[in-house]
């Protein structure tokens, strides 16, 4: 089984980065994929922000697609606020919206 590119993109000001990589890592070996494949990358600079398409932190992306593609596409050094299927806000992204994002991404590899 070809394994999905994943990507971890975090801003140091944001705390909830080591969360979202548990988080991660538990869906991945769900998967049956190895949590070692993540690749995890710091933005500290705008410039960065700008050339990862970077919308906040934590940003999770499997074979090149945000799992929740933002309203608002604009690079920026900030916390991302996220929303459960419940409607409810948070700094991490919903848990079934990433194992959703990996479904999609296993089936079409």
């Amino acid at each position: 089984m070809p394994t999905p590119r994943i990507e971890l993109l975090w801003w140091p000001g944001c705390p909830s980065h080591p969360r979202a990589k548990t988080m991660l890592a538990e869906a991945l070996r769900e998967h049956g994929l190895d949590p070692e494949r993540i690749e995890a990358r710091q933005v500290l600079t705008l410039e960065e922000a700008r050339a990862e398409a970077f919308v906040g932190s934590p940003t999770i992306r499997i074979s090149g697609v945000d799992i929740a593609p933002p309203d608002d596409p604009t690079p920026a050094l900030t916390c991302r606020l996220y929303f459960d299927r419940d409607g409810r806000p948070g700094p991490l992204p919903d848990p079934r919206d990433l194992r959703d994002a990996l479904d999609r991404a296993i089936s079409t590899a």
